[in-house]
């Protein structure tokens, strides 16, 4: 008798159990994916955190495969959104259009492109665009190998270069800026996708040289010194901030940052409001993470480009070296 009732407690705790796990079954996430610039990262990885505690059951992804990695997901369909710290190339355009990728092209906010140095390097206090392409150019690759092959001024001391991989949106930009053409570089230098290990790199070694966006920049401040650009003889050094982005001085080195959005993915209402959430909130987002927000009115009209699902560049597949906030807006004023 006691074995019985044993076995009908067993049974009907095993029932309860049944019955709980049938009527409350697992919802699986709702799941939003970025992938590209490792500079746009922290707006992105920023709006991400917000957005997924607004809308409870989302999962945003943010990875770092640099704006070229990006656009080779994203024009295979393996992602929602890239992240992008250039526009969109031909080359990658026409990858979108085989693949029937439809995109909308969003300006996010703007980076200043930062040149770093070691804080313990003292006879650096400015950079010419001359010096920086004599150091970056090509033809520069085993033979410029110490400061005072670039400027006689300067010790006889090795040169430790460190940039951005050769997928990186930013190797595009400061190559193009630079050098006069984009991918247009010396190959033995210390390259990565990853803005972090170009940190370290710099901050460990008195001889080191690198670049990467704004944001990473400010972060540790107090590991990097960052070098003023004299953009052209006879033009003022100019150090990269907020107010030298704002009033178009810090040339050439400033640029527009974006995300693009796929066309298809905003079907789902969950990419669609993480888009739009993005440009509700960019403004104020951008600037906690050290970037250059873009004037308001850029944001409404991001949100009107959503809206009314305005796809395609305004770039025509080909950077824009030296563009200042106010010419990016004239550009979008024209759609």
């Amino acid at each position: 008798m006691n074995q019985f009732r044993d076995f009908n407690v067993l049974y009907a705790a095993a029932a309860v159990m049944f019955t709980f796990g049938a009527a409350a079954p697992s919802v699986e996430a709702q799941i939003v994916k970025v992938d590209g610039s490792s500079t746009v990262y922290p707006v992105t990885e920023a709006v991400a955190e917000e957005f997924q505690k607004a809308r409870k059951g989302t999962r945003v992804t943010v990875g770092i495969s640099g704006t070229g990695g990006g656009f080779r997901k994203f024009c295979r369909g393996e992602t929602d959104i890239s992240d992008a710290s250039r526009p969109i190339l031909k080359a990658e355009m026409e990858e979108c259009r085989k693949a029937g990728i439809d995109y909308i092209e969003l300006p996010i906010a703007y980076d200043a492109l930062t040149v770093v140095i070691n804080p313990k390097n003292t006879f650096i206090k400015s950079l010419t665009v001359a010096e920086l392409k004599k150091m970056w150019e090509p033809g520069a690759q085993g033979k410029i190998t110490k400061w005072n092959q670039v400027n006689p001024a300067w010790p006889d001391a090795p040169l430790k270069l460190f940039g951005a991989g050769s997928d990186s949106g930013t190797f595009d930009y400061f190559t193009e800026a630079i050098v006069g053409k984009a991918k247009s570089s010396r190959g033995d230098f210390t390259a990565s996708e990853d803005d972090n290990v170009l940190v370290q790199g710099v901050q460990r070694d008195i001889n080191a040289l690198g670049y990467f966006g704004f944001a990473y920049y400010v972060e540790n401040r107090d590991k990097l010194k960052a070098v003023p650009i004299v953009e052209k003889d006879g033009k003022p050094a100019v150090a990269p901030s907020m107010e030298s982005v704002l009033n178009g001085s810090y040339q050439p080195l400033a640029r527009p940052i974006f995300i693009y959005v796929s066309l298809k993915a905003m079907q789902r209402p969950e990419v669609r409001e993480f888009a739009e959430f993005y440009n509700k909130h960019g403004e104020k987002l951008a600037r906690e993470v050290k970037y250059v927000p873009l004037p308001a009115k850029a944001y409404t009209h991001n949100l009107e480009t959503l809206a009314q699902k305005k796809t395609g560049t305004k770039f025509g597949g080909e950077n824009k070296v030296g563009l200042t906030i106010e010419d990016l807006m004239k550009l979008e004023a024209k759609l």
